[in-house]
């Protein structure tokens, strides 16, 4: 955010500069006016007029030129927030998301919006212009003290009116925007789950939820709107009811012969401009308020973001994993989902992790291609921690296939390419390792089918597949795969054993959650697991031996 500001300041700048030869230009007008009335009616002088005229059209041509220019400029500093904003906010969310799933949230995405909306704004315009108010009310002083002082407290009376309108709407404001969020967020992820909601006839109760929630943000986005449009309406009332007794003023001195008309006009003038900008503050003030709390937002969210620094590449791994003694503490949670998790495996070694449900079996795997970080311990791979490793540079070597598989909208090529470029001889041979080119080539448009979103147009089986291909994609040297048998028929399971018997072959290093004994025939080790700590780890051979006698004397007691 800092080197951001770095950037924005010098256009910050000319927007600033700008906007003060905008004002002095402002003050045309009024002095045309005073020496139309003062001079040119009184002296009958046609060519005074005339070059009065032509000065003041070429200084409205420059006011418009630097109007337009200052305008181009507000959309440049909005584009620069976009561009450089937009990919560490969208790295950052998604490293949230992977963290804590249940958490998702794309706020990050539109508080950029908002923030590069508001420079386009007159909000944004009429904090440059409210210092000009001094200016024009200083001029006026100079036409008369007395008109000086009403413009004054005309000013004065404007910006209590803004402040007053930022006492009373910020805080419902923020509750509002949080309370939107909160409704939408509720439909989104209960369509997730569209399926049960239809079988099991709870649509319609989804649906009251969701309008309590609507009604709440409804009343109070009333009661926020009745306020911002009564401070808008007041605003604009006492607007007219200053410049109606500025004007009665300037007509009283000239009664009195205290001031010319010209006098009178051209404080009508300058002080309609002075509270121009008050105004507008007044009127766009709901945008700068969420523009201010969706930069606090993003202040936040930049904890996550990661430095632009160069870093040392790291070389290709050979696969040697050793897990130092982590343990896990998911977010908001007191109690541990693994404790003091140990072990390795050399490179090219298969591993599987078994273990009953809600014993941690999918968070290791998790912590294992550093998607989570350990809340104590280190995972390293070829003695560097997976957590701090960057993500470019360790992706392309790690194979992963989640317990819940999602495919991402596009073609099945795109999928299995990581929505990289495709290329057609990496894809297919992806798929020939994970033995699904069959499979895909079945499909209506081979690898060219559409998945649809999350690869609704495809079989649980058939993402599977897909997915185990993509994890294969581009040789990855360690490839973690949970459950990836979970909702595959006979042939898909003979298919994957024969990919992790062709990785092991390849000297792939492999782990392995799984409850079937199909693919613990095709490990070298074993890791039993239960209540998050290890309480087995071994050659495949001896665990499963031992296993086999636990199992026998519990048949045993039962028995007894």
């Amino acid at each position: 955010m800092n080197s951001l500001w770095g950037e924005l300041r010098p256009l910050l700048g000319y927007i600033a500069a700008f906007s003060f030869f905008i004002n002095l230009l402002f003050l045309v007008p009024a002095f045309f006016t005073l020496q139309v009335f003062d001079r040119v009616i009184s002296s009958n002088s046609m060519e005074t007029l005339m070059v009065l005229l032509a000065g003041t059209g070429v200084a409205l041509l420059i006011l418009t030129l630097l109007d337009y220019v200052r305008t181009r400029l507000q959309n440049v500093v909005g584009i620069l927030v976009d561009e450089r904003l937009s990919p560490p906010v969208v790295n950052a969310i998604v490293e949230r998301a992977a963290r804590a799933p249940g958490s998702t949230r794309t706020e990050g995405i539109r508080d950029v919006t908002s923030l590069r909306s508001v420079f386009a704004a007159n909000g944004v315009i009429a904090v440059f212009d409210a210092p000009w108010v001094v200016v024009y009310v200083g001029v006026i002083w100079l036409f008369h003290p007395a008109l000086g002082v009403g413009a004054a407290f005309s000013a004065l009376l404007m910006l209590a009116l803004a402040w007053l309108n930022d006492r009373t709407s910020r805080r419902s404001f923020e509750i509002l925007q949080s309370e939107g969020r909160r409704a939408s967020q509720y439909v989104e992820s209960s369509l997730r789950n569209a399926e049960v909601l239809q079988a099991l006839g709870m649509t319609q109760r989804l649906l009251v939820r969701w309008r309590a929630l609507q009604d709440r943000v409804a009343a109070m986005q009333t009661h926020a709107s009745r306020s911002t449009v009564a401070f808008t309406a007041a605003t604009k009332a006492v607007r007219q009811t200053i410049q109606i007794l500025m004007l009665a003023l300037g007509a009283y001195l000239v009664l009195t012969q205290q001031a010319s008309a010209g006098v009178m006009i051209a404080t009508s003038i300058l002080l309609g401009r002075a509270v121009q900008p008050v105004e507008q503050l007044v009127a766009s003030w709901r945008t700068l308020i969420e523009a201010r709390a969706a930069y606090r937002r993003l202040v936040e969210l930049s904890k996550d973001f990661r430095g632009n620094e160069p870093r040392v590449v790291i070389p290709r791994p050979e696969g040697r994993l050793v897990v130092e003694s982590i343990s896990y503490r998911a977010p908001g949670m007191d109690t541990l989902v693994l404790t003091s998790v140990a072990f390795s495996i050399a490179a090219g070694e298969a591993l599987a992790i078994v273990g009953p449900s809600a014993a941690g079996k999918s968070t290791l795997a998790r912590l294992l291609t550093g998607v989570w970080t350990p809340t104590a311990g280190r995972v390293r791979l070829d003695g560097a921690d997976v957590a701090y490793w960057p993500r470019e540079q360790l992706g392309p070597y790690i194979g992963y296939v989640p317990q819940d598989v999602e495919l991402f909208d596009g073609t099945v090529a795109d999928n299995i390419a990581r929505l990289d470029k495709v290329d057609s001889e990496a894809v297919v041979a992806a798929a020939i390792r994970a033995n699904a080119h069959d499979m895909i080539l079945t499909l209506p448009q081979g690898y060219d089918t559409p998945v649809g979103e999350h690869g609704s147009r495809l079989s649980p089986g058939q993402r599977q597949r897909v997915a185990l291909a993509r994890a294969l994609y581009g040789d990855p040297q360690l490839v973690v795969l949970d459950e990836p048998n979970s909702n595959l028929d006979g042939a898909g399971e003979i298919a994957l054993a024969q990919a992790m018997s062709a990785l092991h072959d390849a000297g792939v290093t492999s782990v392995v959650v799984t409850h079937r004994p199909s693919l613990i025939a095709h490990v070298d080790k074993i890791l039993v697991l239960a209540a998050g700590r290890v309480q087995q780890f071994g050659p495949a051979a001896e665990v499963m031996k031992e296993m086999q006698r636990q199992s026998q004397v519990i048949l045993g007691r039962k028995a007894a």
